[in-house]
């Protein structure tokens, strides 16, 4: 599925930013736009400095076809994200601001699958139907034979983890630790993310299992970095912790950014609820496309 094939033109483009536990996006209607949106222009769009500033760009609503509405993810190094569930919860507050959905279920299409989004309490909660998670290595996908990947062993900067790997519409790499930390994440997130393993790169989780019904976790967010909050990490993490037996199917993920609640069905779909907060409206300058970013 290729959506992102619109580029910013010679005249300002209206924006709106949204942030999900701190996990924020740019949200773009595609009907403002009359040529593709490059990777350079994305990059400057989501640099903290020389552009808006954002973990990424959400570009629709865009024409589905099995499904309401289709939406394309693009991280701040200008890839495409399969799926994104912070992502998703901040483009259905967007669609329910603009009017374009009410109080009922509706269904969005992305690289990573179809989903299904409700907006409640007054646009500040979302709940999305994120999909089954798949532990399968030929899903996710994860080098060498077919097989679910548990407690297996990686190596990355001259220490070794126990890793489990998920895929929930994106590959997720979760390595459950007695202690975790966001210097942690810093240090071997973009080691793990790019390892060998990993064909189409990874989403890393290191995961603290704090009881039965809560987890922890730090995050490095395959093409984005170091992130306070995931909502597809949080689903992949919580999959992870109950497939193991350390956790109970209704569990809280505490991220730097908050929390969020994830529900688990017995052939490991995933229900995550959590807030999102409307930060303004803006337009985007062609000038701000002089500067280039390495």
């Amino acid at each position: 599925m290729n959506f992102g094939q619109l580029r910013i033109a010679s005249r300002t483009v209206k924006f709106a930013k949204y942030h999900a536990l701190g996990n924020d996006y740019i949200v773009i209607d595609p009907k403002q736009m009359q040529s593709p949106l490059t990777t350079e222009q994305v990059k400057v769009i989501c640099h903290r400095n020389f552009g808006v500033g954002s973990d990424g760009i959400l570009l629709g609503p865009l024409p589905a076809q099995n499904a309401k509405f289709a939406l394309c993810i693009y991280n701040p190094d200008g890839s495409e994200a399969e799926k994104s569930g912070n992502g998703l919860r901040i483009f259905s507050r967007y669609l329910w601001d603009t009017k374009l959905v009410g109080d009922e279920e509706f269904s969005i299409q992305t690289a990573g699958g179809i989903v299904r989004s409700t907006v409640f309490d007054g646009g500040k909660m979302v709940r999305v139907e994120m999909g089954k998670v798949t532990f399968w290595s030929s899903d996710i996908p994860v080098t060498g034979p077919r097989r679910e990947v548990l407690n297996e062993n990686i190596s990355v900067g001259g220490r070794t983890f126990k890793f489990c790997a998920a895929a929930i519409g994106n590959p997720h790499c979760v390595l459950p630790l007695p202690e975790i930390s966001a210097d942690l994440a810093r240090q071997y997130g973009p080691l793990i993310e790019t390892h060998a393993n990993f064909p189409n790169r990874t989403n890393v989780q290191f995961l603290k299992v704090l009881d039965r019904g809560n987890i922890q976790i730090e995050i490095w967010e395959r093409g984005a970095g170091y992130t306070l909050a995931s909502g597809s990490s949080s689903s992949a993490a919580a999959a992870v912790a109950h497939k193991l037996g350390l956790s109970d199917r209704s569990i809280s993920v505490h991220m730097p950014g908050g929390v969020l609640a994830i529900e688990i069905g017995k052939e490991f779909e995933i229900q995550m609820t959590g807030p999102v907060t409307k930060v303004g409206e803006g337009t985007i300058c062609p000038e701000m496309f002089t500067t280039k970013i390495s």
